[in-house]
């Protein structure tokens, strides 16, 4: 049972993490219709921006506002000086643009941060760890970052059920030509969701500093795996993108967990290891293919 709780926890955290970037990505994807393969990158250049100024101030609350600034800028200039230009172009000029954006931001922060890669402590008000249950204690730090993404998750409803810039997302998403045709700044919108989308990168970018390596390329594998989320969840739906986090994430998290002793119970050790391996690699994607093939619009209707 603690074992279970503990894995359905880190199941959680790892669906945070997913949330923040699937959310903004299928926000672009599905209401811009751009393939922005630089969305990793925000949240690579939101830990590189925490991290220095963890070192620079010694606080927290400076290294968020300095990855949520950074990376809200750098994606606001993404936007204005390349993929402004992609809008109308088919998705191979899309991925092929974007691409070259990865490959250049990968060398501007390695020139702005240099080679060696920083590390952020966990601050301390959030270190140690607390007692969910009795004999389990688990790190106040992932226990935050789950807060975090509930806290995320909850702002993103109020802003596309309950606000006139949500409105015009959720009508963006399902008709641009007549949001256009209604008068509406359709560049001013799409550069809105894009920086939102950056934002949400860069938040995540300083809630996984303390836990996980920043370094180069932090951004490009992960970025798969919340394409994955959004084809799960439903593109240009935020409820899928939430869906499909916590499909993914608990999958993960009790994948890990399980699988290498189901398997050692039936095989040994020398094929159950690198089959349980594979397994839980593939996972995702065994989900995406079932996904695909039972509902190919997702798990979601988009919203």
């Amino acid at each position: 049972m603690l074992m279970f709780v503990e894995q359905a926890l880190n199941g959680l955290q790892y669906s945070a993490l997913l949330f923040l970037l699937s959310a903004g990505l299928t926000l672009v994807f599905g209401i811009m219709n751009v393939i922005n393969l630089t969305h990793g990158s925000f949240y690579m250049v939101g830990a590189f921006c925490a991290a220095a100024a963890a070192a620079a101030t010694g606080s927290f609350i400076a290294a968020i506002a300095a990855a949520i600034v950074g990376a809200g800028i750098y994606g606001l200039l993404v936007e204005r000086l390349v993929v402004r230009h992609l809008y109308r172009r088919d998705h191979l000029d899309q991925v092929l643009a974007t691409l070259g954006l990865v490959l250049f931001t990968n060398e501007l922060v390695t020139v702005v941060f240099g080679r060696s890669p920083p590390f952020m402590d966990i601050p301390p008000a959030l270190t140690g760890s607390v007692q969910v249950l009795p004999g389990l204690s688990y790190p106040v730090m992932r226990l935050a970052f789950i807060a975090a993404g509930i806290a995320v998750a909850v702002g993103l409803w109020a802003l596309i059920s309950r606000t006139r810039v949500g409105m015009l997302v959720r009508a963006g998403a399902d008709d641009r030509e007549m949001v256009d045709a209604l008068g509406v700044d359709v560049r001013r919108l799409y550069m809105l969701v894009f920086a939102l989308g950056a934002v949400l990168c860069g938040f995540a970018g300083v809630m996984s500093a303390p836990l996980l390596a920043v370094q180069i390329g932090m951004g490009e594998r992960i970025l798969i795996t919340a394409f994955v989320v959004i084809v799960i969840g439903g593109v240009g739906s935020v409820r899928g993108a939430l869906i499909g986090s916590l499909v993914i994430g608990m999958t993960d998290a009790f994948g890990r967990a399980y699988i290498p002793s189901l398997l050692s119970l039936l095989m040994p050790p020398q094929l159950s290891d690198p089959l349980a391996s594979s397994l839980i690699s593939a996972s995702a994607y065994i989900l995406m293919a079932l996904v695909l093939l039972f509902r190919p619009l997702g798990l979601a209707a988009r919203a």
